[in-house]
């Protein structure tokens, strides 16, 4: 069983792992980080490593023409681009103040 993995063990294999493994370390960031807090918390850093082991993920599948994965990995990324634009609008109305009021 060994030998029949690691002959599969291509550059595109060696991606989607690295990607695997970034899309799975989030997991470990958001665990630490809210054992720390005392709470569940997700760091900014959960939402950085999703969308990086997702579109590494989804490379991978779109070079290894599996549909189903393709289709698995396609909408997370959207979601995680989403979370990161509403965390960062977030920090600018903090840093300029309150929004004023439409007229």
């Amino acid at each position: 069983m060994w030998s029949k993995l690691v002959a599969n063990l291509d550059f595109w294999a060696i991606v989607g792992l690295i990607a695997q493994l970034a899309f799975t370390g989030r997991f470990l960031v958001q665990w630490v980080a809210s054992e720390r807090a005392g709470k569940s918390i997700v760091p900014i850093s959960f939402w950085y490593l999703s969308l990086l082991g997702s579109a590494g993920l989804l490379f991978y599948a779109i070079v290894r023409a599996d549909p189903v994965f393709i289709l698995g990995q396609s909408f997370g990324s959207i979601v995680y681009i989403r979370n990161l634009m509403l965390i960062y609008r977030g920090h600018s109305t903090t840093a300029n103040g309150p929004a004023a009021p439409a007229s």
